[in-house]
């Protein structure tokens, strides 16, 4: 059995798998990463799944090295068999054109690896998280490049601790809500960050040249985007998981 982590600025995302099939999965907020070593009980689930049996550790980490050190710690693996996984210039059938390969996030070179899988052609790979990433994937599958802007609920927290006025006129905690023509300030708030992204992403699209091409979409913002995003699209559960998986496979893991 393989355990999959992928360890972001929010949370930490895992999955136990054997073969093609995902046993067990959770999520552990960033600031719970010390929890991370103990978590895994000596079994879970019905039937048993013994932990102990977890022969390797499969990491995408973009949150540090003392998050890294946290799954170090688990004991059972031993840390020869713990795999931090770095962008490459070819892996999967995918061609990384950054400047500087290994300087691509894990996170956005798995992500784009479980991407190609899936759709073997010209797409947009959107990450939606604490930052959303627009990734380009030629026809070919060479990573042209792409953007990183804030995440829908950074804009909102960004501007709130940048401005007092915008602060006075919401009621503490205040959610806010997408609509064309936002009349409450925590709405203006969540509608344009929605806004801002779905241009980023329209514009991204637009430089593909072929209408056909798909829109990969995932992350905690995808289902909100996902309803202001008029284009062909998949949204998929946890990309970076799925390429991990993979990485490994490819590996002969």
């Amino acid at each position: 059995m393989k355990l999959l982590i992928d360890a972001g600025n929010t949370f930490i995302k895992w999955a136990l798998v054997s073969g093609d099939d995902r046993l067990h999965s959770g999520i552990l907020p960033i600031e719970q990463a010390g929890e991370l070593p103990g978590l895994f009980s000596s079994r879970c689930g019905k039937p048993k799944t013994y932990f102990k049996d977890i022969k390797q550790i499969w990491v995408s980490n973009v949150a540090g090295e003392e998050i890294a050190q946290q799954i170090r710690n688990i004991k059972f693996v031993q840390s020869n068999q713990i795999y931090f996984i770095v962008a490459q210039k070819k892996m999967c059938g995918v061609y990384n054109d950054y400047f500087k390969p290994e300087q691509l996030g894990s996170d956005r070179w798995a992500s784009l690896i479980a991407a190609w899988h899936q759709v073997h052609g010209k797409c947009l790979v959107v990450n939606s998280g604490t930052a959303t990433t627009i990734d380009t994937l030629s026809g070919q599958g060479e990573f042209l490049g792409g953007l990183i802007v804030p995440g829908v609920e950074l804009m909102q927290h960004s501007l709130l601790s940048a401005t007092k006025q915008l602060k006075s006129g919401m009621t503490k905690q205040e959610p806010g809500e997408y609509v064309q023509h936002p009349k409450s300030t925590a709405d203006a708030l969540f509608s344009g960050a929605v806004q801002a992204t779905c241009g980023a992403i329209e514009r991204q699209y637009a430089l593909l040249q072929d209408n056909a091409a798909t829109v990969v979409l995932s992350g905690g913002a995808a289902v909100v985007l996902q309803k202001s995003l008029n284009l062909p699209m998949n949204v998929v559960d946890n990309l970076v998981l799925q390429g991990l998986l993979l990485i490994a496979q490819e590996a002969g893991s």
